[in-house]
């Protein structure tokens, strides 16, 4: 099972529709040609290699909250 964990884009390369977010502390190449609009700061959900959708910062706030929290727990 995979999941999808916000990430926030820090740079994009508009040539080849890609751009590193950081994925919990690490810097990982994503495709962003699935979202138009990608902008530098948006965070987006990650899954196979593809940013495959956009959200806010509070939801992926929430998100990270969640995960952390159940982290903990284990």
């Amino acid at each position: 099972m995979c999941l999808g964990i916000p990430s926030k884009i820090v740079t994009i390369d508009e040539i080849h529709k890609t751009g590193q977010v950081d994925h919990l502390g690490t810097r990982i190449l994503v495709n962003l040609a699935l979202l138009d609009e990608a902008r530098v700061g948006d965070w987006v959900i990650v899954h196979a290699g593809f940013a495959i959708s956009k959200l806010n910062y509070q939801e992926a706030r929430e998100t990270l909250d969640l995960l952390r929290e159940i982290a903990a727990h284990e």
